[in-house]
C-alpha cells in the first residue's frame, strides 16, 4: 500500500508542468526606471543591434536582468525625459500593444503636482524597457 501511494505521489509530482511557454512571456519588461542618470535632452531610442546592445549589457545594474542572447529575440528602448529643474518628474510606459506588424509603446511622462515637496536639484529621468519582440516599434504619447 505504501508503494502505491509513493508511486502516485511521484507520478503527480513529475506530471506537473514547470517549463515556461511562449504565451507566458510578457510582451515587455521595465528593466530600469530612475530619476537621475539619463540624458539632458528628451529622446526615445530603440536598441536592436548587437553593437548598440553592449552599452546595456555592460551596465552593472542590468547585467542580472538580461542575457547576451536577448538581442536576437528582443529590442530594447531607452526613454529619456531630458533635464528637469526639480525632482518629481518621471518617464515610463503607460502600455504596450502588439499588432500583426509592429509594437506600439504609449509613453507617459509625469510631473510633480503643484505644491508638492520635491528635490531642488536638476534631474534627468529615464527608463529602459525590454520588448520581447523584434517587430518594428512605434511610439505614442
Amino acid at each position: 500500500m505504501k508503494k502505491i501511494v509513493l508511486v502516485l505521489i511521484a507520478a503527480s509530482a513529475f506530471s506537473c508542468k514547470t517549463v515556461k511557454t511562449a504565451a507566458e512571456t510578457p510582451l515587455y519588461e521595465v528593466l530600469a526606471e530612475r530619476s537621475t542618470g539619463g540624458a539632458q535632452i528628451r529622446f526615445y531610442e530603440i536598441i536592436s543591434e548587437p553593437n548598440e546592445f553592449k552599452m546595456i549589457k555592460n551596465d552593472p545594474a542590468l547585467k542580472k536582468k538580461i542575457k547576451p542572447t536577448d538581442i536576437d529575440t528582443s529590442n530594447f528602448v531607452i526613454l529619456s525625459a531630458g533635464e528637469k529643474s526639480t525632482g518629481g518628474y518621471s518617464i515610463g510606459v503607460e502600455k504596450v500593444t502588439e499588432t500583426s506588424t509592429n509594437i506600439v509603446i504609449t509613453v507617459k511622462e509625469t510631473a510633480p503636482k503643484p505644491g508638492a515637496m520635491v528635490t531642488e536639484s536638476l534631474t534627468t529621468p529615464f527608463t529602459i524597457v525590454k520588448i520581447n519582440s523584434k517587430k518594428e516599434i512605434l511610439f505614442e504619447e
